[in-house]
């Protein structure tokens, strides 16, 4: 087939070394996100290095990008990793279509930010969707899923980079491959189970201490590492990583929610609203991470203050 591939980061760009290993399809062109501050985009990086003609919009939406894309004439359209909206023009232009990966068992989770709130939420699975886009958001039909499960200190990165990565460039092959073979299923999502969740931002990782330990460890790990959940300590933001539920410590009747109760070489202990929580590492504003024991945080500290 001929294919035009969207996306990017290292997701995109390990998609787009396997369908080019592959040699059976003739990838017409890739669309792949603007450069940023760092360098060079991954996926465009690699498609420059491969030989593939490569496109950078700021937007999808805009007419010469549409344009570009329906000259590619392209059989199908394969989604990895989009965060902009691509409009109903490019995603109908193949002849067969436009395949998509998503990071949830949809309908639960559609939005920008499925791996995060599905570890807030305290879920104990999750999995990825390959699905057919249409006009709304991560509403089309399901091609496929997979399913793992969550472990209770699984962080978004860990998922992602050990699951749900990994497994979702095996997905959209084997889907451009039934999409080839004819035999792609169309399964409507089942809009009563639907749920939907917007960005997890800054306003959404704040820590509120008066929450139970467990909330805590589930907003902590759900936010890491990105956006990473925060509080504020001697009137700096203070992004914590590496949460456990706290054992061998004891909850405190005395102590004010957000207090440290502890801190050595295995982090810091932090009484919340029911129960303790431990940390391992911290980042005080825009500087690194570092072990707790390592960032001037002491006992008696009050976070959040």
């Amino acid at each position: 087939m001929r294919l035009a591939l969207i996306g990017q980061s290292a997701f995109g760009k390990a998609v787009l070394a396997r369908l080019a290993s592959d040699g059976r399809h003739d990838i017409a062109g890739v669309f792949a996100a603007p450069d940023g501050r760092r360098g060079r985009e991954p996926l465009a990086e690699a498609a420059d290095e491969i030989g593939i003609p490569v496109w950078q919009p700021q937007r999808m939406r805009d007419a010469e990008c549409i344009a570009t894309f329906q000259a590619l004439q392209a059989d199908l359209c394969v989604m990895a990793y989009v965060t902009d909206i691509v409009p109903l023009d490019i995603i109908n232009a193949p002849t067969l279509g436009t395949i998509q990966y998503h990071p949830s068992l949809l309908p639960k989770h559609r939005g920008p930010s499925a791996i995060n709130w599905a570890c807030i939420n305290g879920d104990t699975r999750t999995g990825l969707t390959i699905f057919w886009p249409d006009a709304g958001l991560d509403t089309g039909p399901i091609l496929m899923q997979r399913e793992v499960d969550i472990a209770p200190d699984d962080t978004v990165g860990s998922l992602y980079f050990n699951q749900l990565f990994p497994m979702g460039i095996d997905a959209l092959v084997e889907s451009v491959d039934l999409v080839e073979q004819g035999n792609a299923p169309r399964s409507p999502q089942d809009e009563s189970q639907a749920t939907y969740e917007s960005w997890c931002g800054r306003a959404e990782s704040q820590l509120d201490w008066e929450r139970p330990a467990a909330e805590l460890h589930n907003l902590i790990r759900g936010c890491d590492p990105q956006p990473g959940a925060w509080t504020t300590w001697q009137g700096e933001r203070l992004s914590l990583y590496g949460s456990a539920l706290a054992t061998g410590v004891m909850y405190t009747e005395a102590a004010v929610p957000g207090t440290v109760l502890s801190v050595d070489d295995d982090g810091m202990v932090v009484q919340t609203g029911m129960g303790v929580i431990a940390v391992r590492r911290v980042r005080a504003g825009r500087g690194a991470k570092v072990a707790a024991a390592e960032s001037g945080v002491r006992a008696g500290d009050v976070l959040g203050r």
